[in-house]
């Protein structure tokens, strides 16, 4: 059964103690309206007016062509990580989401990727997983491509 696996909380804490993002920039600070604030770390909303950080993340080992960059937030505060089974809040609230998977060698397996109904998430990624070149699916928004979490057997 798939799972949803957050950012690690070494990485987060790297970046909450102000370690530089995936750009080389400090991690900018925001106050959140609780609206559209996704922390991917304890895969929650952001409460309106608490501290968060606004920062650039590359949720792949290394720099290659597909190890996308994109804009992510985070609890300014320390938070603890999502686990367990359980859907997390922020896959509650939009309608769809952008699900891909990867390779092995951390590379885009073609013909995976498709915008897909919250409800239909998680049994279109078993589906993907079951493709055997796929080692690992990214979440994203389907809206504007930022990653959220991955997917894991």
């Amino acid at each position: 059964m798939p799972h949803i696996i957050a950012m690690s909380t070494n990485t987060v804490r790297a970046y909450q103690s102000g370690q530089p993002d995936a750009y080389g920039q400090l991690p900018e600070r925001a106050i959140s309206d609780g609206g559209g604030n996704p922390c991917r770390h304890c895969l929650r909303y952001i409460p309106e007016g608490a501290e968060m950080l606004i920062l650039a993340h590359r949720p792949f080992p290394a720099a290659q062509p597909y190890a996308e960059t994109g804009p992510i937030f985070l609890c300014a505060d320390a938070c603890t990580r999502h686990e367990g089974a359980a859907m997390p809040e922020v896959f509650t609230r939009s309608p769809d989401y952008l699900i891909k998977g990867y390779s092995d060698d951390d590379r885009i397996v073609y013909g995976t990727g498709v915008v897909v109904e919250k409800d239909r998430m998680m049994a279109q990624a078993e589906e993907i997983l079951a493709d055997p070149h796929v080692r690992y699916i990214h979440i994203r928004s389907a809206r504007n491509n930022c990653y959220q979490a991955r997917i894991e057997r």
